[in-house]
């Protein structure tokens, strides 16, 4: 179990140390967009750190991990820092069902790798 824990430890750690270093040799699409960009990987990678540090529960942590992993790879690939807009079915329309369907929608519209965001 402190094995496992010491683990998850230096796993988060280095992936707060890739997010650093990305946001650091981070260049955008448009150059002058380049410091608006890295500053906002800073700011969402301190942001979510900070209100995840509490966490104690491994599966969850690795479940952080995983959306860490997953937006870095991500932005990378696609220079894109900012996760993907939520996607809505064709003819959607959002005032002919109630609210709990409307929500139910927004969560099941929402990426599978993105579990920060709060829809």
């Amino acid at each position: 179990m402190a094995s496992s824990v010491g683990r998850l430890k230096k796993d988060v750690l280095r992936a707060y140390r890739q997010i650093f270093a990305v946001a650091r040799s981070w260049e955008a699409s448009e150059p002058d967009q380049t410091r608006d960009e890295r500053k906002y990987i800073r700011e969402e990678a301190r942001r979510l750190f900070r209100m995840n540090k509490d966490l104690m529960d491994e599966d969850v942590i690795r479940v952080c991990l995983n959306e860490a992993q997953s937006r870095i790879e991500l932005a990378v690939h696609y220079r894109n820092p900012y996760p993907r807009a939520i996607n809505f079915p064709p003819n959607y329309v959002f005032q002919s069902k109630g609210r709990k369907i409307q929500a139910q929608r927004m969560e099941q519209s929402k990426p599978v790798y993105i579990h920060s965001q709060k829809t």
